[in-house]
């Protein structure tokens, strides 16, 4: 595990003047961050995760600090490389808890990650607000750690947003019934294809092609041939950065072109759009956002000034929510005690980047973005569970 104090880019500027002034007298917050900054996912975390941790806390300090009953408190974040690897994040939020005494633990980056986690958050009564775990363990985590909360839905929604995407498309002539699926050998890849299964037989597609690789994978394809030679009407895989990125290239050079081609995480970020160009045109992948929308926009640019790189067009937001949830709640409860802060999330509303936040009987926010799509240099949200802001998906025509 490697620590590194981050005190947010509006601090860091001012660290010499404030050590001499009034702000040297402020009290902190101590703030833990757990994340892959080497490993499988270290890709994804770095355009998802750590770039918002960075504008939280920026936005934060500049700000003055978070108000804890009237005492303005700046915020230094304790960061954590857990490798992509669950022990490390057990032990990296278990250090946080008990040697650095961290007032606060950010929730972790990815689904696997967080829900390893999650018993060493309960066991120090860390709120644990997720903003990249996707599951259909949400009653059963809820039920064992009441303090865990989703802003992301879970895997029956999230595939059930792709399973109705296409069959609009189908039902509107654009594809026909087959599909070939794929998946990535982890928490979030089985538990999406395990519920895409039976809503693609009930919605009346034929799966021709259905298989799995592990985390990590080099080579895709074998993967990749293997769904070209079952001729399917649409692709889809619940992949994980990297294998995003491989499958999309492979699928290019082996000539896998149906009108419907889905890849999961990642396919919202920037770098997909940039390192295909056209070729992106009509890709459809998991989430979303209104990318229309002044919300985003306004976030997206702050985003961009502050870390100097753009957020992706899904999780970023959520990424970021997640930390005014606990932020909200800290001033709601006008504390640091960490029961109280947890009692204040557990029994209010929230309004953030991606919208107003309500919690379901489950802890887990009911209205997120499923699906996306590459339309003329954008990735907009195409569906959601009750977000506004939609567009039409479109067929692909190739990979031009």
């Amino acid at each position: 595990m490697k620590r590194r104090n981050l005190f947010g880019l509006a601090a860091a500027l001012t660290v010499a003047t404030a050590l001499s002034g009034p702000l040297a007298a402020q009290e902190t917050l101590k703030i833990g961050a757990v994340g892959p900054k080497t490993g499988p996912l270290a890709g994804g975390g770095a355009v998802t995760f750590w770039p918002n941790v960075q504008l939280w806390a920026n936005d934060v300090n500049a700000a003055g600090g978070i108000d804890v009953g009237g005492t303005k408190m700046m915020v230094e974040i304790i960061e954590y490389d857990d490798q992509t690897n669950p022990g490390e994040t057990i032990k990296a939020v278990q250090r946080l808890a008990t040697q650095d005494e961290a007032d606060f633990i950010l929730a972790p980056y990815g689904t696997g990650l967080n829900i390893a986690s999650a018993p060493i958050f309960e066991r120090y009564g860390y709120p644990m607000v997720t903003h990249t775990a996707i599951s259909d363990q949400i009653a059963d985590l809820s039920g064992k750690f009441p303090n865990m909360y989703f802003l992301l839905g879970g895997a029956t929604g999230l595939a059930g947003g792709v399973v109705d995407v296409l069959t609009q498309m189908r039902d509107a002539g654009e594809i026909g019934n087959s599909v070939a699926m794929v998946n990535v050998a982890d928490a979030f890849g089985i538990e999406l294809a395990e519920a895409a299964r039976p809503q693609f037989e009930a919605a009346g597609f034929e799966i021709v092609y259905d298989s799995s690789y592990p985390l990590g994978t080099q080579d895709l394809s074998p993967v990749i041939n293997g769904a070209r030679d079952s001729n399917p009407d649409a692709f889809v895989a619940w992949s994980y950065p990297p294998d995003t990125f491989g499958l999309t290239e492979q699928a290019q050079i082996a000539g896998l072109a149906p009108k419907a081609f889905y890849t999961a995480v990642a396919t919202a970020f920037p770098s997909y759009g940039a390192r295909f160009g056209a070729a992106a045109e009509g890709v459809l992948g998991a989430g979303g956002v209104f990318a229309d929308g002044d919300a985003f926009k306004d976030y997206a640019a702050r985003h961009e000034a502050v870390t100097g790189a753009k957020p992706d067009f899904w999780a970023s937001a959520p990424a970021y929510a997640s930390f005014q949830i606990l932020q909200q709640a800290i001033e709601g409860a006008g504390t640091t005690d960490k029961a109280a802060v947890a009692e204040y999330i557990a029994n209010n509303d929230f309004d953030t980047i991606i919208g107003p936040i309500t919690w379901d009987e489950n802890n887990s926010n009911a209205e997120y973005w499923t699906v996306g799509q590459w339309q003329d240099g954008v990735f907009k949200g195409v569906a959601s569970t009750g977000r506004d802001g939609a567009v039409a998906a479109i067929p692909k025509t190739g990979w031009e």
